[in-house]
């Protein structure tokens, strides 16, 4: 007989809403079920005393945290342990499973890198869910902190000699590009034709190329409103889209640097159903405050200052050292919407967007990762398959 454990009293997040209801999990295989036929012994039940229960969260775009950033790469074996590392840390932030970013670099370090972020579980940690390359086919006049030397055309690449063979192609679920670059429309039906999903952003396109992307396959926009052409009432560029009739997903870096709050409560406005909160962190995450080396990526030092990471002695912004629980926070407080309607935008619409199945919401037949959180959305536990793993 599968043994089933109860948490009562507990507010659950779904679909932007608190419901009130007794949630089970099947320890045997860790997924969300119906109420068992049998008693659930007090010893299998838990009371969460009216606290907040939401699926674990889901970080789209991180590129590294604790000195470790995911271009870097020495030997196969220390990759590996610093993907743990970040792995076990994230779980402390409350994030269940994410998508390791790789910006722009050369292609040697795509291919060594790529075969390594297969999914996979971690113990104590976060489920890696595969990679989101953030270009090389980015604009650059819309670089940002990427090396514009390593941008490429998408007329002149093949994405096999970019990222690597199909093997190594298994690893890639999410990929950022400019459409206004030429032959993106042929690269970005090509990666929907092999179920990857494709985002917008670091470009300069107009409004009505990028609903000519959206055609060819498209689905999101990468860090709305950064690294993309300003909106203006009479071109609103890509930013424009998320008020389209069909709006793409859009994802926001709700750490209050890169974008004002107004600004982020206008674009959750304009479709709650469609907004993914990122942090976009980097290496510094988790670090104090200082001048740090570059990386793969930025061959400049960095420095940081709170939450806030710049290429130093200038005003370009390379990432953020916020956290996800920190930018649903944001949101909740910022824009005033409930703490479900935040926690959606950091779960179930990435679930939606990447075509998650099997974790992401509070539903039966998924796997019961989640977090407790109090009124304000801070992480009291986070529970991986039915057990508690982090406790603050």
């Amino acid at each position: 007989m599968s043994r089933v454990r109860a948490f009562v009293n507990a507010r659950l997040c779904c679909a932007g809403e608190e419901v009130t209801k007794t949630l089970y999990v099947n320890l045997d295989t860790g997924l969300f079920v119906s109420k068992p036929a049998e008693t659930i012994s007090s010893a299998d039940s838990h009371d969460l005393k009216s606290c907040f229960l939401a699926p674990a969260f889901i970080e789209l775009q991180t590129n590294g945290s604790l000195g470790i950033h995911f271009t870097n790469f020495v030997d196969t074996l220390s990759y590996n342990e610093n993907l743990e590392k970040v792995s076990q840390h994230l779980l402390t932030t409350g994030v269940g499973a994410f998508y390791v970013t790789l910006p722009t670099v050369n292609s040697e370090t795509f291919q060594k890198v790529l075969p390594l972020l297969k999914p996979r579980a971690f113990p104590g940690g976060a489920y890696l869910l595969g990679a989101h390359c953030e270009g090389p086919w980015l604009d650059p006049a819309k670089k940002g902190a990427h090396n514009a030397q390593l941008m490429q055309s998408p007329d002149e690449t093949a994405i096999e000699e970019i990222y690597g063979n199909s093997g190594q192609l298994d690893s890639v679920k999410l990929v950022t590009l400019a459409p206004e670059l030429k032959g993106s429309m042929d690269l970005i039906s090509t990666f929907a034709s092999h179920n990857i999903r494709v985002s917008l952003g670091h470009s300069a396109a107009d409004f009505d190329t990028g609903l000519k992307a959206m055609t060819a396959g498209a689905r999101a926009l990468t860090h709305v409103f950064n690294a993309m052409s300003p909106l203006h009432h009479r071109t609103p560029g890509l930013a424009g889209l998320i008020a389209s009739s069909e709006s793409p997903y859009f994802s926001l870096i709700a750490d209050g640097i890169h974008l004002h709050r107004a600004t982020l409560s206008l674009a959750f406005r304009s479709d709650p159903g469609k907004c993914i909160l990122i942090t976009d962190s980097i290496e510094m995450a988790g670090l104090p405050d200082g001048v740090y080396p570059g990386n793969a990526q930025i061959p400049h030092l960095q420095r940081k200052l709170g939450n806030k990471v710049t290429i130093d002695g200038t005003d370009t912004l390379i990432g953020s050292c916020c956290s996800l629980e920190e930018c649903v926070r944001n949101l909740k407080q910022w824009n005033r919407c409930s703490l479900p309607e935040a926690v959606r935008c950091a779960t179930e619409n990435v679930a939606d967007f990447m075509g998650i199945t099997d974790r992401g919401k509070i539903q039966e037949g998924r796997l019961a990762d989640f977090n407790v959180l109090d009124e304000e959305g801070r992480i009291l536990q986070t529970w991986i398959k039915g057990e508690k793993i982090y406790e603050r």
